[in-house]
């Protein structure tokens, strides 16, 4: 079966098929992947079986692996690199994130590199009366550019925003030491792509503090209004996961969040890793 590459029709997201990742992938055909994220900013593979080594160096193969925190206190067990994310207890224990996510928001934007991308590979998915629960929904932060009037380019274009790790309202507090190693840093409110040259925007409200050059009062009017803007209805692709989808988003393209429609018994498992990326520009 050759490579297929099938558009969701929303503004983000294909799915690619043909492609077994527990297999070795030639450099031509990962060429392809590689430009379908970089043009779609979300991918997704159905029907994978991949060993936690086979996920990690897929995602290496998009940049170094980027170690996330919440891999101090779950990972799998030979896989540093790879995040638990579920709702399942052990021992009265949870074995993973239970409730990553569930704001809009691009990972890791609190660090001065953020990550090129995150990928998450469905292991189980919780059910309910035979509907699948536990979509994650993702808005394009490029269409979202492509749609603001030309005023609001004008007055946003270079100006930078503080991302604050410390001000996020979070699911697991984070601790002093992780605070200490995540100071605030400033990123432009308007990125451009380094693949495709596409402008994208980059507000989010829990993770944005205040804008370079404005009174506290205006820059947080502002940030609500992008971040109202990014994720209109217009601009988002919602997916409904299977297990063993593989499915991985670029962080400068869009946001995301999970919904969490869903408690025990229903059971979420997840592994996650995430690449490195670069200073954002």
């Amino acid at each position: 079966m050759s490579l297929e590459i099938i558009p969701t029709g929303a503004p983000v997201a294909a799915e690619i098929r043909g492609v077994d990742l527990s297999q070795p992938i030639g450099d031509n055909v990962f060429a392809l992947i590689e430009r379908a994220y970089d043009e779609h900013g979300v991918i997704f593979f159905r029907d994978q079986h991949v060993t936690p080594p086979q996920q990690v160096a897929f995602t290496r193969r998009f940049g170094d692996i980027e170690f996330n925190i919440f891999g101090e206190r779950w990972s799998v067990a030979g896989s540093p690199e790879i995040v638990v994310v579920s709702n399942i207890t052990e021992d009265g224990k949870p074995i993973g994130v239970k409730r990553a996510g569930e704001n809009w928001h691009s990972d890791m934007c609190y660090t001065a590199r953020p990550p090129r991308g995150t990928m998450l590979y469905a292991i189980e998915i919780p059910t309910l009366h035979g509907l699948t629960l536990g979509d994650t929904e993702f808005a394009s932060a490029a269409a979202a550019w492509d749609a603001l009037p030309d005023s609001l380019r004008h007055r946003i274009e270079g100006r930078r925003a503080i991302f604050d790790f410390s001000g996020r309202k979070r699911a697991f507090p984070p601790s002093q030491s992780e605070i200490e190693r995540n100071p605030p840093v400033h990123h432009p409110i308007v990125r451009t792509h380094p693949h495709t040259g596409r402008k994208c925007l980059y507000a989010m409200r829990d993770d944005c503090t205040g804008i370079d050059g404005l009174e506290q009062d205006e820059a947080e009017s502002l940030i609500a209004a992008l971040a109202d803007h990014i994720v209109k209805p217009a601009h988002i692709y919602r997916h409904q996961w299977r297990p063993g989808d593989l499915l991985m988003w670029d962080n400068c393209t869009v946001q995301h969040r999970a919904i969490q429609d869903y408690d025990m018994p229903q059971r979420r498992l997840m592994h996650r890793t995430t690449m490195g990326g670069a200073v954002p520009a």
